[in-house]
């Protein structure tokens, strides 16, 4: 058997960012052929991952950046298995890295690209644990807010047309962050929602004996608070309530907006 040597498992460890142990099994394994080790663990590494895809992946982080005009912020969630591993150097400098390239993409989804999915994959041959790129978006404005809750678990970014004060522009995401819109406006939330609570409605109406005009207003009634409570322009701000947040914004609107929430809404 070829002698294996600290420098040969030195060299193979900084190649492959796998473990002291790994790498000189993979050396005995190829008789102190660095190559054949690297090629021997990658198709391990590609069994593992194999095995450790279907494991939930319910911890993760949150990471926003903005643009130093503060016109232009992205957004994106990466998740993991642990909260022990979205802690991790390793992982927190993937994330890092995914924020970059979503923040150089265009405006709108920022879809998992073949550069985004190798920094997840290579970060999860060094870490062993199941973890994924969820969510990203890009959006410009005259103005960008933003909020990062304390954990780094629940962040929003707004893109605002026209000019909000500092308060107002903090206040406003953090509205979104404890509200969750569906959509800016009504015509945002989806269709087929709003058809299902229709439905919903007209048979609690139907049940309740009323006759069919004041049914059929019941309906719309309901179809109404539904969207008013679920659209962001028609809720009421959570910081003050007699006012709807499209009258918060004052001569402002907003263009775009993002949440995300590890693991959904938090």
């Amino acid at each position: 058997m070829a002698q294996i040597t600290a420098a040969m498992v030195k060299e193979l460890r900084d190649s492959t960012g796998l473990g002291m142990m790994d790498c000189k099994k993979a050396l005995e394994e190829n008789g102190g052929d660095v190559s054949a080790a690297n090629d021997w663990l990658r198709s391990k590494g590609l069994a593992t991952a194999e095995k450790k895809a279907g494991r939930a992946t319910k911890e993760g982080l949150v990471a926003i950046k903005i643009a130093d005009d503060n016109k232009s912020a992205a957004i994106i969630e990466v998740q993991c298995e642990t909260d022990f591993c979205a802690r991790n150097e390793e992982f927190q400098k993937m994330v890092a890295s995914v924020l970059e390239i979503a923040f150089a993409a265009k405006d709108g989804t920022v879809e998992a690209t073949d550069e985004i999915t190798g920094c997840v994959q290579e970060t999860f041959s060094r870490i062993g644990e199941n973890m994924n790129y969820a969510n990203g978006m890009k959006i410009s404005g005259d103005q960008i807010g933003s909020y990062m809750h304390h954990n780094n678990k629940v962040g929003v970014i707004v893109a605002i047309k026209g000019s909000v004060d500092e308060e107002t522009s903090t206040g406003l995401c953090q509205h979104i962050a404890f509200s969750n819109p569906m959509g800016l406006t009504t015509d945002d939330i989806p269709a087929d929602i709003v058809a299902k609570e229709r439905e919903i409605a007209k048979q609690q109406a139907i049940e309740s004996g009323k006759p069919e005009e004041i049914a059929e207003k019941m309906v719309e009634g309901k179809i109404r608070k539904f969207l008013a409570e679920r659209a962001l322009v028609e809720q009421q701000y959570v910081k003050d309530d007699k006012k709807k947040i499209k009258e918060v914004l004052g001569d402002a609107s907003i263009l775009a907006f993002a949440r995300f929430a590890v693991g959904g809404d938090q």
